[in-house]
């Protein structure tokens, strides 16, 4: 059964403008047309593009969905390779979490300095003003 883009777009759970960008960047294969020039897709598609939504939710980047494709679409691969990419994302994830951790704290102790009431006066802002803060 072939799906216009609208229902492709629901299909997969993304929109037609990322459908589009996905085609645009070669990260799926551009939609057969129609006599009238409409964009149709094939299951085999909708599948890719769920696959591609699924891994945008997990937070890899384009580059590592581009990878993950190649390897689903090979059907000898190894699934080490796999796994190595997902524990490596799993690192990133990591890092990203004691980075967003460590900014919380030093935005905790900053609210804490602050008084909160009609004063003028306020560390957070002075301490926005100084010295950049180092990145953690």
């Amino acid at each position: 059964m072939m799906r216009n883009i609208g229902e492709a777009a629901e299909a997969a759970g993304v929109s037609a403008k990322m459908i589009r960008y996905y085609e645009s960047i070669g990260l799926v294969e551009p939609a057969a047309r129609t006599a009238a020039n409409y964009r149709c897709y094939d299951e085999r598609a909708i599948r890719a593009l769920r696959f591609i939504a699924s891994g945008r939710h997990l937070g890899f980047s384009l580059d590592e969905i581009r990878r993950l494709l190649s390897l689903w679409q090979d059907q000898g691969r190894a699934s080490a390779e796999v796994k190595r990419i997902a524990l490596d994302h799993i690192a990133e994830l990591d890092q990203r979490i004691r980075s967003l951790s460590a900014m919380k704290q030093a935005l905790e102790e900053l609210a804490e300095t602050c008084h909160g009431d009609s004063r003028p006066d306020c560390p957070i802002m002075d301490r926005l003003a100084g010295p950049a803060i180092p990145p953690p």
